[in-house]
C-alpha cells in the first residue's frame, strides 16, 4: 500500500510540475528589443521563467495550459521607474499623516498595488515613502498581495528643509530636527549614514531631493539643495551596496550638481536646458520625464483651488507644464529616456497614460514602449531578468487587443496580464 501511495503521489507531483507550462499563443509580439512586431510566435512558459520561443502557433502538450493571444498584441511587463505606492494626491493628503497610522497606509495601499499591476506594470521603483514600501514589497514578493515588484528608496533624502523634509510645514513643537535616520542630511559624514540607513531599513535603492519640489509644503521648488560633494557621498555609499540611485530635480543647477555627483537617473528635470542636456549624455545618465505628474498638478491647481495648500498651487501652475515640453527637447537632443510617471501624484492604475503624453510630444511609439521595458530594465539594473521577451527572463508578459503602435492609447486598455509566470488578468 505504502508503494502504491508513493506511486500516485510522484504522478501527481509530476502532473503538478507540468501544469505549470504555458503555452502562449501570440498573435503580434513586441519583445522589447527591436522596433519590429513579429507575427504568429509561441511563449514557452514553465513556472515563472520564459524556457523558449519558437515561430509559428507550437502544438500545445497535454499535460501544458494553452493561453491563446492570437487577437493581441504581446510584450514584456511594464516597468515604472517612478511611482510612489503607498499613497495618492487628494485635498486630504497633508491632513493623512497627522490621522493615518502605518497599518492604515499599507492597507490602502494594496489597493494601490492591485491597480498598478492590473494596468500592466509589473515592476515598479518607489522613490519616496516611509518603511510601508519595504513591508509591501515584501507582501508582494511573498504572495499576500497582487501587486508589481516593488524596488524601493523607501524614504527620500532631503537636506534640512528641502523637498521630503518630513517636518516641512508643520508647527514648531511637531518640527524637532531629523538627521540621517529620518533621512535628512547636511554634511558628507551624514549623506553616507543616511543611506546605510536606509539599507538598514530594507531599501533597494536611493533618492535625493537635488531640488525643491512642487507639492512639499515649501515655498521653492527650483533651488539646488545639496552641493556636489553631499551627492558623490550619497551615490558613493549607495555603490557599496549595490544601489542604483536618483534625484528628483527641477532647477538647472540642482540638476548640474546631481549629475557632476554621478547621480543615476534625473527625475522631472523641468528647467534643463542644452547644457544640462549635453552633460546628461557626457555623463551617461538616464532622464525619467514623469510628464503625467506634471500635467496632474497643473490641472488640479488650475481648475481646484482648495485641492493643494495655497503654498504649492503657485509651483504647480508654474512647473507642471513645462515638463512635456522639456521632455519633447530632450528626446530630439539625445537623451536617454526612461518611462516614469510619478503615479502616487496623478493616480494609481493610470500609469500607462504617460505613453500617450510621451508620443504626443514626438517620441514614437515603438521608442516609448522600449523605455518603459528595455531601457528601464537597463537602468535598473535587472535587464538580465526583465524588460524584452527572451529565453532565460522572467515571464511578465501583458497584451491589449489593438495595435499600440497605431494607437498607443491602447495601452490604457489592458486585456492580459502575467506576472513570474502567474496570470492576474485575462
Amino acid at each position: 500500500m505504502k508503494i502504491i501511495q508513493a506511486a500516485l503521489f510522484i504522478i501527481a507531483l509530476s502532473i503538478s510540475v507540468q501544469a505549470q507550462v504555458k503555452y502562449l499563443h501570440c498573435g503580434h509580439l513586441i519583445d522589447g528589443e527591436s522596433s519590429s512586431v513579429h507575427i504568429e510566435k509561441t511563449i514557452i512558459v514553465e513556472a515563472n521563467r520564459i524556457v523558449d520561443i519558437r515561430d509559428g502557433y507550437t502544438a500545445v502538450p497535454d499535460t501544458a495550459e494553452l493561453i491563446d493571444l492570437k487577437d493581441q498584441y504581446v510584450m514584456p511587463g511594464f516597468i515604472d521607474m517612478h511611482v510612489h505606492i503607498e499613497g495618492q494626491s487628494s485635498p486630504q493628503r497633508y491632513s493623512e499623516a497627522f490621522r493615518m497610522n502605518e497599518a492604515d497606509v499599507a492597507l490602502r495601499a494594496t489597493m494601490y498595488c492591485e491597480r498598478t499591476l492590473m494596468a500592466g506594470f509589473t515592476t515598479v521603483r518607489d522613490l519616496g515613502g516611509s518603511g510601508v514600501n519595504v513591508s509591501l514589497r515584501n507582501a508582494v514578493n511573498a504572495g499576500y498581495i497582487p501587486g508589481p515588484r516593488i524596488y524601493t528608496a523607501e524614504k527620500s533624502l532631503a537636506t534640512t528643509g528641502g523637498h521630503a523634509d518630513p517636518s516641512n510645514g508643520v508647527k514648531d513643537e511637531l518640527k524637532g530636527d531629523p538627521g540621517p535616520k529620518e533621512g535628512v542630511i547636511n554634511s558628507v559624514e551624514e549623506a553616507k549614514k543616511a543611506v546605510r540607513q536606509r539599507y538598514k531599513n530594507g531599501a533597494d535603492c536611493i533618492k535625493i531631493t537635488a531640488t525643491g519640489g512642487v507639492l512639499s509644503v515649501a515655498k521653492d521648488g527650483m533651488g539646488p539643495q545639496f552641493t556636489i560633494e553631499e551627492v558623490r557621498a550619497v551615490v558613493d555609499a549607495a555603490e557599496d551596496y549595490g544601489f542604483v540611485t536618483a534625484a528628483h530635480a527641477h532647477g538647472k543647477e540642482g540638476m548640474r550638481r546631481a549629475i557632476l555627483g554621478g547621480i543615476h537617473t534625473l527625475e522631472h528635470g523641468t528647467f534643463m536646458d542644452e547644457e544640462i542636456m549635453d552633460l546628461m549624455i557626457e555623463h551617461g545618465t538616464y532622464y525619467v520625464p514623469t510628464i503625467s505628474a506634471g500635467m496632474f498638478v497643473y490641472e488640479k491647481a488650475s481648475t481646484n483651488p482648495m485641492y493643494f495648500p495655497a503654498i504649492i498651487r503657485p509651483k504647480a501652475l508654474t512647473i507642471g507644464p513645462l515638463i512635456k515640453e522639456t521632455f519633447a527637447k530632450a528626446y530630439e537632443h539625445g537623451v536617454k529616456i526612461v518611462f516614469g510617471t510619478d503615479t502616487g501624484v496623478s493616480p494609481h492604475g493610470d500609469n500607462a497614460k504617460e505613453f500617450q503624453h510621451m508620443v504626443e510630444a514626438g517620441m514614437p511609439a515603438i521608442e516609448a514602449i522600449i523605455s518603459a521595458t528595455k531601457i528601464a530594465a537597463e537602468a535598473l539594473r535587472i535587464d538580465d531578468q526583465q524588460g524584452t521577451i527572451a529565453v532565460g527572463k522572467l515571464a511578465d508578459v501583458v497584451a491589449v487587443r489593438d495595435n499600440p503602435l497605431d494607437d498607443i492609447s491602447s495601452l490604457q486598455r489592458m486585456a492580459f496580464v502575467m506576472k513570474d509566470g502567474q496570470v492576474y488578468k485575462r
